[in-house]
């Protein structure tokens, strides 16, 4: 299960989207994060590119806790595709952010 809620991940999705505007912002926001939800958002992004499974989930959760060696704002901004490796990992999971990211986009 993943310990952040898919209307973060629609925030990180539209701001990569931006990311040459929107970097700065996106930084503080992955920063800001609780230690978990920073977790589940790099496991998020490699089921996403197919580094696990959706099945691997807990073992892509657990890798990401023991490699956090540096910050995942760094690591996941190095990351080519990152918005498209979130909406795939969700949509590998059975999950959908975008009617998170429809509100956010209307400003609700």
């Amino acid at each position: 299960m993943l310990d952040i809620s898919t209307q973060k991940v629609a925030q990180v999705i539209l701001m990569a989207r931006e990311l040459d505007r929107a970097e700065g912002e996106l930084r503080a926001f992955i920063d800001a994060l609780a230690e978990e939800e920073a977790v589940s958002l790099v496991a998020l992004m490699w089921i996403g590119r197919g580094t696990f499974e959706a099945e691997e989930l807990e073992e892509a959760l657990r890798t990401a806790r023991e490699e956090a060696d540096h910050p995942a704002a760094d690591y996941l901004l190095g990351s080519p595709h990152l918005s498209d490796h979130l909406e795939n990992g969700l949509d590998v999971l059975g999950l959908s952010a975008q009617d998170d990211e429809d509100d956010l986009i209307r400003g609700g």
